[in-house]
């Protein structure tokens, strides 16, 4: 039986902001299941758009559609700085992907034993992607919102993630703002905000290294 499929339509007029619009879409975007990388320069509106998104932040005008099981990972999420990762992962992950989420943290040289308090911000960050990540519903489409979660992560990791997101099952969304720290990282779907103006390119072979020279 096949897997329910997330969408994202950014319809065309959509302004995001804070009361004022600090950024517009000119065309509709229009995003499917796989891993869309959201780029801009900073203070362009890459939070604003992925908060407007999990509708914990309202357009300033337009309208857009999001179809799915939604989770907002912001980059300053703190979990109870007295609990461990392990305890995290048992309260909110299905049991069916506990073994994977263990699996995946001692891969990645995450002390799941160890407080939330004392683990160092990449290795929150880890917790928190891992939470992220696993809790997707297999009978739903997810959408998984992103931001800068590669921000203090070490290469390592950063690499066993998106890994996972290339075998990942169709019913996942992923948008995924970043600051990419190397040249060559394969970005086949971006959504960029050039100035105030948002538009979606989609094609094999793009890399940061071609992107980034678009970003004004």
């Amino acid at each position: 039986m096949p897997h329910p499929q997330p969408s994202i339509h950014l319809n065309s007029g959509l302004e995001i902001g804070y009361g004022s619009p600090i950024a517009k879409f000119g065309q509709s975007v229009a995003l499917s299941s796989g891993t869309h990388f959201l780029l801009a320069r900073n203070g362009r509106g890459k939070t604003t758009l992925l908060r407007t998104i999990a509708r914990t932040l309202k357009p300033v005008t337009g309208k857009f559609q999001a179809h799915g099981f939604i989770q907002y990972l912001p980059e300053d999420l703190k979990f109870d700085p007295y609990v461990t990762p392990a305890i995290i992962f048992r309260m909110l992950l299905p049991k069916t992907r506990l073994h994977e989420a263990m699996d995946l943290a001692a891969h990645i040289e995450l002390d799941v034993n160890k407080l939330y308090g004392r683990l160092s911000t990449g290795n929150r960050r880890k917790t928190n992607l891992i939470a992220a990540e696993f809790s997707v519903k297999s009978d739903a489409g997810n959408i998984l919102l992103l931001d800068e979660p590669f921000s203090g992560l070490d290469a390592f990791a950063r690499q066993a993630f998106e890994e996972i997101w290339r075998k990942s099952a169709d019913n996942v969304l992923r948008l995924v703002s970043c600051h990419p720290d190397y040249d060559s990282m394969e970005m086949p779907s971006a959504v960029l905000i050039e100035g105030k103006t948002v538009r979606h390119l989609d094609g094999n072979g793009q890399t940061w290294s071609q992107l980034k020279s678009l970003l004004n």
